[in-house]
């Protein structure tokens, strides 16, 4: 398949909220030529990274909107401004293959509207620039009751985030601490013409100068390094289990959390849940990666009288469903697929999930409450919340370099070339234990 048809494909499937870029972009994946696949992932995330401003582009430039069923011709559209804006692809060459792409979506008729479309929009870029301006949707390609939320949150740090979401998202490797450092590793990388930087905050992180094909990192298949992100990176430090330790992992596909904990403390009994079964056979192909091993259960966490066999944790980690926003950047499509409405539906969740593993710890144990949010109504909300009904939970103070200090927590927001946005609150059975840990 044309990656220009696949793409607009599964651009419309997202526009019609049939799916996400994550599940519908394998699917498409394997019928575009393999010469062609890097050019359709970019105009898929690309295209949705920058949606939201070129819906309103589009706005000006068709007489009329679409009818529903021609979402491609829609997403045919976008991702020819896309490639004319955003690209290095000559303009003639993105205007006539986005064009003949048309075909490919067996609409012939829409070949001429898609030409005069992306004709005019090339004689009039500056003047819609300026007409939309003032629009703080065009100028951020972020939907306002995204910004509105940011702006209470974080006054003063909007365009930042923005900045942070709007960038392509780096590639970051956590190298393996059980096989080697990454002072030890770094030369490797070099010795394979790959460069990179450590990583601020997460003592195992290196940042990739440009991405690579796992296969061409060395030692990968060996397990000596994986691929997470920093701000991801840092909770197994936080966790921070000793020798011995029953440990839960809640939540745990796909598993690179879950993989971090073993090989900082390799010494743990680690149980780790995920309620997804063709997400947890990803966490177990990187345990064998690594040479790790864990029991895996596929449960709902917060139906604990299925899993759990009574005998408490000395530290758990739940990474808790959330809305996803602090990885706006490497999920561009949460800017179309999310609701105001769906931070406090799934505050709801992590309140419960917080509530039933809470019995599941012992006393004096810890408990770190982490998400890949930058919503306060699904963090801190949600640990006020928590702490107001649980007389025997403490806030364990985090004293972090990295981050916002928040009132329960801290709060990590997406850097270009850097961490995505994460929160973590660590919790502690006892609050005269809380200090402590």
């Amino acid at each position: 398949m044309n990656s220009r048809v696949a793409a607009a494909k599964a651009i419309a499937a997202v526009l019609r909220n049939e799916g996400s870029l994550a599940s519908l972009v394998p699917r498409y994946l394997e019928q575009v030529p393999t010469k062609d696949r890097g050019l359709f992932q970019e105009l898929c995330y690309g295209t949705l990274r920058w949606y939201p401003q070129i819906a309103l582009v589009l706005e000006q430039l068709l007489s009329r909107p679409l009818k529903a069923k021609d979402s491609d011709i829609q997403a045919l559209l976008a991702l020819g401004i896309y490639q004319l804006t955003e690209t290095r692809i000559p303009g003639h060459a993105a205007l006539n293959e986005t064009v003949a792409a048309s075909r490919g979506l067996q609409k012939n008729w829409s070949k001429a509207l898609i030409n005069g479309v992306l004709r005019r929009f090339l004689r009039e870029r500056d003047q819609l620039a300026g007409k939309l301006a003032a629009n703080d949707g065009y100028r951020t390609a972020h939907p306002q009751w995204l910004l509105e939320a940011w702006q209470r949150a974080f006054p003063g740090q909007l365009e930042a985030i923005v900045s942070g979401n709007n960038s392509k998202p780096p590639m970051t490797l956590r190298v393996n601490c059980r096989v080697a450092s990454r002072t030890d590793y770094l030369p490797q990388l070099a010795a394979a013409g790959i460069a990179a930087t450590a990583t601020e905050f997460s003592p195992d992180g290196l940042t990739l100068a440009n991405p690579v094909e796992v296969e061409n990192l060395p030692g990968f298949a060996d397990g000596r390094v994986s691929v997470q992100d920093e701000a991801a990176q840092l909770a197994a430090r936080l966790l921070a289990p000793r020798a011995g330790d029953r440990v839960l992992d809640a939540c745990c596909a796909p598993g690179g959390k879950t993989c971090h904990l073993l090989e900082a403390n390799p010494d743990i009994e680690l149980l780790a849940l995920d309620i997804d079964s063709e997400r947890l056979q990803r966490v177990e192909a990187n345990l064998q990666r690594l040479s790790l091993s864990a029991k895996l259960v596929t449960a709902d966490a917060a139906a604990t009288a299925t899993w759990w066999d009574g005998k408490p944790f000395a530290r758990i980690l739940l990474d808790a469903p959330c809305s996803a926003t602090g990885v706006i950047r490497r999920h561009p499509d949460i800017k179309l697929l999310r609701r105001p409405e769906d931070a406090a539906k799934l505050a709801e969740r992590q309140l419960a999930l917080l509530c039933a593993l809470w019995a599941a710890l012992q006393p004096g144990g810890c408990l770190v409450y982490a998400t890949c949010s930058t919503l306060p109504d699904e963090n801190d909300a949600v640990i006020k919340a928590f702490l107001a009904q649980t007389p025997d939970a403490a806030i364990a103070p985090l004293a972090a370099p990295w981050g916002n200090a928040t009132d329960c927590g801290r709060q990590l927001l997406p850097v270009p070339g850097g961490h995505d946005g994460f929160y973590y609150a660590k919790l502690a059975k006892g609050a005269k234990l809380a200090k402590g840990l």
